[in-house]
């Protein structure tokens, strides 16, 4: 199960604290953390298959991830779901004014969940639920099913508790380390920690595994963000 935990505007000096596990093939090609080359406001993965990424963060203080639907692949899908979060992070819409667009083109794709984060709002859409919901303050879980379903329910607790009395790099990788899947083919490729101050900078940093689950490298990286 891939997994998305977000903290928004629970602590009062950390409004966007996020942790997730990117579970994938193992054979799936896949660069690493980085600011791109074409888009150098853009700090994410990049899945090299379609081009696009599971989650990111820019220099102008958006973020957005994605999670698949389980039983959600459509052979026939116009666009990789991956493309919805690289658009987000490149471009200047509102949260809430992308995630309708996207609603509207949403059988363009296969199974999605999408969360976008501008700054000001943060929203989750899924081309297998109805209206786009903009979230308010709290703790949130993203499986491959859609929000905060009960397979994401402790996760979540631990997330609360590991934030408080401030959250660090560390500790939210310690969060994610019950839920990362182990196996041969398909497993849990890297972790991803993200925090994001009150004043707009980022700390960021992403673990990869192996396909025996041993932890490779951390790449990590801070700015101040808000375009500076």
């Amino acid at each position: 199960m891939c997994l998305i935990l977000v903290a928004w505007r629970r602590h009062a000096e950390f409004p966007l604290i996020v942790a997730a596990n990117r579970d994938e093939f193992h054979a799936r090609p896949a660069e690493r953390a980085a600011f791109w080359q074409d888009h150098a406001g853009i700090l994410a993965g990049r899945d090299l298959e379609a081009n696009g990424t599971w989650l990111g963060v820019s220099r102008s203080g958006r973020f957005a991830a994605l999670t698949n639907y389980r039983g959600g692949r459509e052979a026939r899908a116009a666009e990789s779901r991956g493309l919805l979060v690289s658009r987000f992070l490149n471009g200047a819409a509102p949260a809430g004014e992308y995630v309708a667009e996207v609603a509207a083109r949403g059988a363009r794709y296969s199974g999605f969940n999408l969360l976008v984060d501008d700054g000001d709002d943060l929203w989750w859409c899924s081309n297998r639920d109805s209206e786009p919901r903009r979230l308010e303050p709290g703790i949130y879980g993203l499986g491959n099913f859609l929000l905060d379903t009960p397979e994401v329910s402790e996760p979540k607790a631990q997330l609360a508790r590991a934030i408080e009395p401030a959250p660090a790099i560390e500790t939210l990788f310690s969060v994610l380390a019950a839920s990362k899947i182990v196996a041969p083919e398909y497993g849990t490729r890297c972790a991803t920690s993200l925090i994001k101050g009150r004043d707009g900078s980022v700390r960021f940093a992403e673990r990869a595994f192996d396909a025996a689950g041993n932890e490779g490298q951390t790449v990590r990286f801070e700015f101040p963000g808000n375009g500076e």
